[in-house]
């Protein structure tokens, strides 16, 4: 579990996170949604580690982050698998070497045994073949895969992604969000999804943070954020006529 308390993040006079509390479940996909400027991405680079911030805390598993010694914090990221926006996979490597990467960093293990995990890890996410590719071979859908792979090789406690769904079509984006979904409960992660994609809050949103000016504004299910009076809520998720419908169904289910 990651527990959020009271963070505040400025950027000179930019006062982008004001005060936000939360928690994120062992075991659980938790989303983060809300407008471009809302203020996600800067507090997912503070889950992170990648920004400091003037006040509050961030414990995970009851360690807070800023009691740390530099070597613990070393260690704590090496629990930690990311999955960037653009899969962020090095050019000059082929695939196996891509999700071998992190075990480089944070292990001694020998190259068999790294080679071995990485088989485990793109077997997971049926990529059985591709090893020997490029990049530059792969698809959108297959490099996202890859960018989970190397997310999880290291047995993470806590998987962070960053518009996984980003330039995917809509078959493929439901494939990596049902993959993300599986990978948090076969493995116990604690999963945070920091996402403006609609159709992964309706497939994934176990728990759903809506930030709006640096603040959260909601947080609920999938199930409640299709029931809330939330203005500012509704505005964002109901922009079309399909989520009406939806919102009109759940609501009708409850009753």
């Amino acid at each position: 579990m990651i527990e959020v308390k009271d963070i505040h993040k400025s950027f000179g006079d930019a006062h982008i996170l004001k005060g936000i509390s939360t928690s994120f479940e062992k075991g659980k996909t938790n989303l983060i949604i809300g407008q471009s400027g809302s203020g996600k991405t800067v507090f997912l680079k503070c889950l992170l580690g990648l920004f400091d911030f003037e006040k509050g805390s961030i414990a995970y598993e009851g360690k807070n982050f800023s009691d740390l010694s530099q070597d613990e914090r070393t260690d704590l990221r090496s629990e930690m698998g990311m999955v960037f926006q653009g899969s962020a996979l090095f050019d000059s490597m082929t695939i196996i070497e891509n999700v071998m990467f992190p075990l480089r960093m944070f292990t001694k293990q020998s190259k068999s045994e790294m080679q071995d995990r990485a088989d485990v890890v793109l077997n997971r996410v049926n990529l059985s073949d591709a090893h020997n590719k490029m990049p530059s071979e792969a698809s959108g859908g297959m490099q996202k895969r890859v960018a989970i792979a190397r997310a999880i090789v290291n047995n993470p406690k806590y998987l962070f992604c960053d518009e996984p769904n980003s330039g995917l079509d809509p078959k493929t984006a439901m494939v990596i969000d049902n993959l993300i979904q599986e990978i948090t409960d076969e493995f116990n992660i604690t999963t945070v999804i920091n996402t403006h994609d609609m159709n992964s809050v309706m497939e994934i949103g176990e728990k759903i943070l809506f930030l709006k000016d640096g603040l959260k504004e909601w947080e609920g299910t999938k199930e409640t954020i299709f029931k809330t009076d939330n203005k500012a809520v509704t505005n964002f998720v109901y922009s079309s006529e399909l989520f009406k419908k939806v919102r009109k169904m759940y609501i009708e289910e409850d009753d």
